[in-house]
Order: structure tokens, then C-alpha cells, then sequence
């Protein structure tokens, strides 16, 4: 006979009562502000680059302790515009943890230059910075780490690699708004760092990109290469420089300084959800967290991410992540796999010479037999938990806990 105990436990999956049946919070966040914003730029008529955007550039670089900022259309292209801006040019080699989005080596192909993939450190999911000496050569011009879900990589050792072997640092900050390592923000450490605004990001304005950085002579480079090369305090029709258009608009602008008022409390929140599922999750059989970095003052989390030990619990992740869903928990795979498994790097030597089915077609560079097992392990057992999840109250991050307690517990039925 089965007891009342037992019925409580029953997953959902196989027909028992689901422990979350609740809404959670949905994205993007917005009120009257980006109402009020968005009307001052239409009625004001001054729809293109300028005070809101100076405005916007000013507060971003000010909230994470840095002094310039530069605004474009995208992520993808802020990263273009740092590699262009510290040197790198064609044939050179630049070196990208495989554990990211695409945008992260896609940048480095656009300009000719030939992306070397790192593998990641399995507790923090960014660049191990052991992997990546082995892939300095003669040709590396730059290291990219990612701040994988607002966490900083190790950036005391990657800084003392790029020193060591004289090369650029570039910090992949598109998880990582508000973050602060020791209180200083994701560009103090490196040469610049580049952020997204896209419309799954922690501020958005469904699209945009800022560059931040605490040298003068790339920001004025940046600037120029967003300004169709223009230079500052040149005539309007003088092109000195190889430049874009790649300008922020006001209407952007208006957005993203809503969003910044707020993302200071949001952040808040969604650091204590992250320490109600730590102090949860951590001494659960087949789960495996992510460390924390010690040295950390601030984490914006982009997700929650979670490791599940397949061997341990005797089910797959998928299973796992199948169940937590029943329970009506919004838990993902993640969007993320090997990178160099795509097929742009796949098909980067394809006999069709087209730069944009085969970018590398006149190189000698092949990605075929290209391995990293941790990535490659990662993306088999991740569980994402998205951040606008993470807004929700602290009961709510209970009702998550529990979930991912009650799967756990009763795994052996899911085989």
C-alpha cells in the first residue's frame, strides 16, 4: 500500500504532484521608465547618437569602476572592435575558451584571424588557463576568456600569461554586468572588455553592445571604428581611420539607462537565490556546483549552472532536466556545445571559397580533430537555470531546491 509519504515524492513525471505550480518571472523587466525614456527621444526628435547614449556610455563604465565606455550595435561587434583596436590582424591566433557562444570566435574569423580553442576548467566553467599555454604559439596575438555566467576565470593567471608571452587580454564580459573581482570590474584586468545587450541579457535593449576599458588611446580607437573612422575633433567628412557603422541609437540608450537604474537590485536578488540553491544543492549525491571565485565582490549571474553526475544518479542529464521540468522548474540543456564542433569550423577549409560558408578556405587550418573533453563532458551533464528565474522570492528558490532534492532522491525510478 502506498503511504501519504510516499505519494508526496511521487515525481510528476510519473504522475505525482508537481512541487512548483507557480508563474515565474518573465523577460525582459520594464515600467514606466523605459515608457518615459522612449517618449523624451521620440517628441525630443533627436533619435540618433547623443545625449543619452554619452549618458548611458558614462554610468555603464562608472558601475563597474572604469573610466571609458564605447557603445555599438552588438556584442558580437564590440569584440570585433577590440580585436581590431589592440592589433590583431589577419593570420594571427587568437585563443578562445570552446565552452561559449559563438560571437566569441565568430569575431575572430571576421577579421581574418584564426580562432585556437582552450578547454575549460570543470568547477567554473571558464578558460583553464593550464590548457591555454599549450596552445601559445609563435602566431598568438590575444587571449579571450569568457566570464562564463558572471563569474569571473581566473584572471590572475591568465593576466600572468598574457604578460609573460606579451600578449592582448580581452575579457568576454556578456555574462558579467555588474560583476566585480577584488571591486573592480571586467575590464581593469585585461586590455578592455566587451559586453552584450541582447535581449536574453541581464540589461537589455534587445540589442546593443559597450566596450569598457581604462585606456584612453582605445577608446578614441573604438570610437573611430563605430564612426565610420572619424576622429575626434576632425572635419565630419574626414575618414582617417578604417571604421563602421556601428553607433547606438538614443532610442537604445533610453532603454538601457532604465534598465541600469534597476539592475543593482536585481543583481542582489538573484545573488541570494544563488546562495538559497548552494546551500541546498551542495551535499546532494550526483550534483555537482560551480566554486565560487573567492576574491568576487559582486556576481551577476546570467544563469545558475549546475553539474549532474550521470554514473552517480544512473540517469542522463536530459532525463534529469526531463523531470525537473514536470516539476515545474524552467531548467535547460543550455544553448552552448563544443564550439569547434559547429559547422563554420567544421566546414573552414570547404573547396567553396566563399568568407562566409568557409572563412579559413585559404588557410591550413583544420578544426577536424580539434578535442577538449571537459567542454565536451560539460555540455553532456549542464543545468541552466535562466536568470530572470533567479528574481523570483526566496520561496520560490525553496520550491527549486526541493525539486531538484525530490529527483535526486528518486532517480532509480527514471531508469
Amino acid at each position: 500500500m502506498t503511504t501519504m509519504i510516499e505519494e508526496k515524492l511521487k515525481l510528476a513525471l510519473l504522475g505525482g504532484t508537481p512541487i512548483a505550480q507557480r508563474q515565474w518571472p518573465s523577460w525582459p523587466v520594464w515600467d514606466e521608465h523605459e515608457r518615459t525614456g522612449l517618449l523624451e527621444v521620440l517628441e525630443s526628435g533627436k533619435w540618433w547618437f547623443g545625449e543619452k547614449v554619452q549618458e548611458f556610455e558614462r554610468a555603464y563604465a562608472a558601475f563597474h569602476n572604469i573610466r571609458y565606455g564605447v557603445t555599438c550595435t552588438n556584442g558580437t561587434t564590440a569584440i570585433e572592435m577590440a580585436l581590431r583596436a589592440v592589433g590583431v590582424k589577419s593570420g594571427d591566433e587568437v585563443i578562445v575558451p570552446a565552452y561559449t557562444f559563438v560571437a566569441t570566435a565568430s569575431a575572430v574569423m571576421s577579421l581574418g584571424a584564426i580562432p585556437v580553442f582552450a578547454d575549460i576548467e570543470p568547477d567554473t566553467l571558464c578558460m583553464d588557463p593550464k590548457d591555454v599555454e599549450k596552445k601559445i604559439t609563435p602566431r598568438t596575438k590575444a587571449i579571450i576568456p569568457v566570464h562564463v555566467a558572471g563569474r569571473f576565470a581566473d584572471m590572475n593567471q591568465l593576466s600572468a600569461i598574457a604578460r609573460q608571452h606579451k600578449l592582448q587580454l580581452i575579457e568576454d564580459a556578456a555574462h558579467a554586468w555588474g560583476s566585480l573581482l577584488d571591486g573592480k570590474g571586467p575590464g581593469t584586468i585585461g586590455r578592455c572588455s566587451t559586453f552584450s545587450f541582447q535581449v536574453s541579457k541581464n540589461i537589455t535593449a534587445g540589442e546593443g553592445g559597450i566596450l569598457l576599458t581604462n585606456d584612453e588611446e582605445l577608446a578614441g580607437l573604438c570610437r573611430s571604428f563605430t564612426h565610420c573612422g572619424r576622429r575626434s575633433g576632425a572635419a565630419w567628412y574626414d575618414h582617417d581611420y578604417l571604421g563602421s557603422n556601428l553607433r547606438l541609437t538614443e532610442f537604445q540608450a533610453a532603454i538601457l539607462l532604465a534598465q541600469l537604474g534597476r539592475l543593482e537590485q536585481q543583481i542582489d536578488r538573484r545573488i541570494q537565490s544563488a546562495k538559497i540553491l548552494d546551500a541546498r544543492l551542495a551535499d546532494l549525491p550526483g550534483i555537482r556546483l560551480i566554486n565560487p571565485a573567492s576574491h568576487m565582490t559582486r556576481r551577476s549571474y546570467h544563469m545558475y549552472i549546475f553539474r549532474v553526475d550521470s554514473k552517480e544518479l544512473g540517469i542522463s542529464r536530459d532525463r534529469f532536466i526531463e523531470a525537473l521540468n514536470a516539476e515545474g522548474i524552467p531548467a535547460t540543456r543550455g544553448w552552448y556545445r563544443p564550439l569547434y564542433a559547429n559547422g563554420m569550423f567544421q566546414n573552414s577549409r570547404s573547396e567553396i571559397h566563399n568568407s562566409i560558408i568557409s572563412p579559413l578556405s585559404n588557410s591550413d587550418v583544420s578544426y577536424k580533430h580539434v578535442t577538449c573533453p571537459v567542454t565536451e563532458q560539460v555540455c553532456r551533464d549542464a543545468i541552466w537555470i535562466p536568470q530572470e528565474v533567479l528574481l523570483a522570492g526566496e520561496k520560490d528558490m525553496e520550491a527549486v531546491a526541493r525539486a531538484v532534492e525530490k529527483v535526486v532522491a528518486n532517480a532509480g525510478e527514471l531508469r
